[in-house]
């Protein structure tokens, strides 16, 4: 571990973990749960994100206002999101003011009042904020996508919950979902900036001492299956969602299939660019991404199009997974590689993703890989790696999700058939 690294483990068996960046006058500093859409049973489906907006409402101490007023009174920015496998509250600002921001975030995470009022409040916003995704239709087809991939299990449910599910969870259920899974078995205090290891974590021994100390239930397994779901719409485009199961964080070919991802379609050089909307002019966006998680994962690929198009679509871009998989030249894998360091390297001039970067390797790995590990083992890929990853991925069962007049959408077994001609 970095010597600007260092980690403490509290006797309620709380970590805390923090990164020393002298050369800049900010701190950022959070709190990450180990609780996301799938910690959730059906019933429950969208209490993580109800949890977060009801953070900010209101503890023993502070209004919702009061929250607000004291954070922006310093210039600092507090905020919060909720993920499939995480929750995260964090809080951006200069270096002396850090005292209040970890006094905020143990307040809210320990003595939020769940007023009545406010839950019914945000209750109203959140049912807003599903409308809002509803209607936009390259937002909710990932949903559809996750769903499709995941099916009748907690992995493929939506964040955001639904709307008769948030219509009906009572304040009882945040309360008790809250007590469940917040507790310091299954968070992790992240900080990085300009601050000393020693001074947070005195802080947070103070500010975060009522946190519940019990084992939380362990999340179920995520079992991908795959499938075709296609939503009628009338919509000037069809979007288009396709992807295969890939490796989680864990597994030894999660690096080559980062780079996959990049080569395939992560640039205006990456094949499916090229071909796809540069050659043949049929998208405006097309793009390959990897989505990895703790025990499985998933690669996609989307691209948004005329209902005419579609019948060159698919079949120009299986054409391209087939390309692949008989070889890729140096320069496109070296391309791909000081893609995905450059990408990795400018992320860490912020302490913000400093800060997330660091909880997510205590939460998944359970200790910290620097910075320097995670470059050798990118530069460490081979082509050789690569195509067996390619392989691998393609060779699983196909996801394939539509939004609006999709029209000759192959389904799941001719993209198999296709990808196995390889």
């Amino acid at each position: 571990m970095s010597e600007q690294i260092r980690r403490t483990t509290l006797e309620n068996g709380l970590n805390i973990v923090t990164e020393r960046m002298e050369r800049v006058e900010t701190v950022s500093f959070g709190a990450y749960v180990a609780a996301g859409t799938r910690h959730e049973s059906e019933a429950t489906n969208g209490a993580a994100h109800f949890l977060e907006h009801m953070a900010f409402k209101g503890t023993k101490r502070r209004s919702a206002i009061r929250i607000a007023e004291e954070v922006e009174n310093v210039g600092g920015y507090l905020n919060a999101y909720t993920a499939r496998e995480n929750t995260a509250y964090y809080v951006k600002l200069l270096k002396n003011d850090l005292p209040l921001g970890v006094d905020l975030i143990g307040d809210i995470l320990t003595h939020s009042t769940f007023l009545p009022e406010e839950v019914e409040r945000e209750r109203g916003v959140i049912l807003q904020e599903i409308g809002q995704a509803n209607d936009t239709p390259d937002d909710i087809v990932f949903d559809h996508f996750q769903e499709c991939a995941y099916p009748d299990q907690p992995m493929g449910r939506p964040i955001l919950g639904t709307e008769n599910g948030i219509a009906s969870m009572s304040r009882e259920t945040l309360m008790a979902y809250m007590h469940e899974h917040y507790s310091t078995q299954n968070m992790v205090i992240a900080a990085a900036g300009n601050l000393h290891h020693d001074d947070v974590v005195e802080l947070v021994r103070t500010h975060f001492a009522d946190l519940p100390t019990h084992t939380p239930p362990q999340a179920v397994p995520g079992r991908y299956v795959g499938g075709l779901k296609q939503t009628e719409r009338k919509l000037d485009q069809v979007h288009i969602l396709m992807g295969f199961p890939a490796p989680g964080y864990r597994e030894k070919s999660y690096y080559s299939a980062m780079i996959l991802s990049t080569l395939l379609g992560g640039g205006m050089s990456s094949r499916l660019f090229q071909e796809i909307r540069e050659r043949r002019g049929l998208v405006y966006s097309v793009y390959s991404f990897a989505s990895p998680f703790a025990d499985s994962g998933m690669f996609g690929i989307y691209a948004g199009t005329g209902p005419d198009k579609t019948d060159e679509l698919i079949p120009a871009a299986l054409n391209e997974l087939r390309n692949l998989q008989n070889g890729i030249s140096k320069e496109e894998l070296d391309r791909a590689r000081t893609q995905l360091k450059a990408s990795l390297l400018m992320s860490l001039e912020s302490t913000g993703s400093r800060c997330a970067q660091i909880a997510r390797q205590i939460q998944v790995h359970d200790r910290i890989i620097s910075t320097g590990d995670m470059i050798r083992k990118i530069d460490a890929v081979t082509e050789k790696d690569v195509l067996a990853t390619a392989r691998t991925i393609f060779n699983g069962a196909p996801t394939l999700t539509t939004m609006g007049p999709a029209r000759n959408i192959p389904g799941p077994d001719a993209i198999h058939a296709a990808l196995k001609s390889a």
